[in-house]
């Protein structure tokens, strides 16, 4: 492996819980390139990049090498060009993410220089409602969209419902917090699957997102019914979430969106 392959660097490394990090991403002599709100970046590291203490030992080392590579969504505004911000989970027995929570910043990654994905606010109409609805990780995306776009939107309502299975696992909680108290069309309604284990107490929802989907929680918050002709629908995060809230969705009249035949619930299945 060629050493300017690793054309990047770890600008800042911010633990969010156990397992979760957000990683900003300088390019090393290059410009980031355009990219719609919503895509995702490759980050690679070759075999050789030692891994985190707390992943699982690996079987079989890959070649030392060789680029590891895997695709995250960005979480960053598309209008930011100086750094990329990627929203991470460790998977102790994968064979990137322990490599990456092994870095710390000034350590030199491979960033992939073209930035790909269809899941953006590109199809959606411009009056329409967006509701986002994530588990884990899948926030990251979402961050970008609204980064992006939010501010360039007033009349446009935006919504967030974010599952996590504790309250410390909810990324971005302070910035959507702080979006919801300011601006009534943003509503941010986190859900943690496990209220019994918070020491202080949990006064948010319990359950899971589908669960305050199912609840229509959202809609008594603006006080009006969503319905395919005012509202898209994203979703992103685990198989099973996204499924099920499908089939919640298939019976309210909501199709899934696609090149050939538009829709109003678009899923971004990155597992």
């Amino acid at each position: 492996m060629e050493e300017n392959q690793l054309n990047a660097v770890i600008l800042k490394r911010v633990e969010v819980a156990p397992g979760l990090i957000i990683l900003t991403v300088r390019p090393n002599g290059w410009t980031l390139p355009d990219f719609e709100a919503g895509q995702y970046a490759v980050l690679a590291l070759p075999g050789s990049a030692k891994r985190a203490e707390l992943s699982d030992p690996e079987t079989e080392a890959p070649p030392a090498d060789k680029l590891i590579k895997r695709a995250y969504s960005i979480a960053s505004s598309s209008k930011e060009k100086e750094y990329v911000e990627l929203y991470i989970t460790l998977i102790r027995s994968g064979s990137l993410t322990p490599r990456v929570f092994a870095l710390k910043e000034g350590d030199a990654v491979f960033l992939g220089e073209k930035f790909k994905g269809m899941f953006t606010l590109k199809e959606v109409p411009e009056q329409a409602n967006i509701v986002m609805v994530a588990t884990g990780t899948g926030i990251a995306p979402y961050m970008s969209m609204i980064r992006t776009e939010f501010k360039e939107r007033p009349n446009r309502r935006f919504a967030v419902i974010h599952g996590a299975r504790h309250s410390w696992d909810l990324g971005y909680r302070a910035e959507l917090s702080t979006l919801a108290y300011y601006f009534k069309n943003f509503a941010y309604l986190p859900v943690i699957s496990r209220p019994g284990d918070e020491k202080e107490g949990w006064t948010g929802h319990g359950g899971y997102v589908q669960d305050v989907w199912r609840k229509k929680v959202l809609e008594q918050r603006w006080g009006a019914p969503l319905k395919p002709e005012n509202t898209h629908i994203f979703l992103c995060g685990a198989p099973a979430m996204a499924e099920e809230m499908s089939q919640l969705l298939s019976a309210e009249g909501f199709r899934e969106h696609k090149k050939k035949e538009p829709g109003q619930v678009h899923l971004e299945r990155f597992w």
